[in-house]
């Protein structure tokens, strides 16, 4: 998969909870909770600032990242469900 994202957008692919809790409790699947933490596969080259320049983001490609529960967009490339955020919503 060959893609970039413009500017300060961010695509990250959600990585799966633990399905048990620290109790050995079992969670169903219609009890959980889409993830709300990933890993970063592209970022953009960043946003421009005030001045005109680019402001490099401050996340890589490989970075595991914590985002809020309704950010981002669910995208499908190549079969695979990803999200594409803003770097701030990370």
């Amino acid at each position: 998969m060959k893609f970039r994202p413009l500017h300060d957008r961010v695509v990250v692919r959600r990585v799966e909870e633990e399905a048990k809790t620290a109790g050995g409790i079992i969670i169903p699947d219609t009890a959980q909770e889409k993830p709300s933490q990933g890993e970063v596969i592209a970022v953009g080259p960043g946003a421009r600032g005030d001045d005109g320049k680019v402001i490099a983001p401050d996340v890589k490609t490989g970075d595991r990242v914590i985002f809020g529960k309704w950010s981002g967009t669910e995208v499908k490339i190549d079969g695979e469900d990803l999200l594409i955020m803003k770097e701030s919503d990370i």
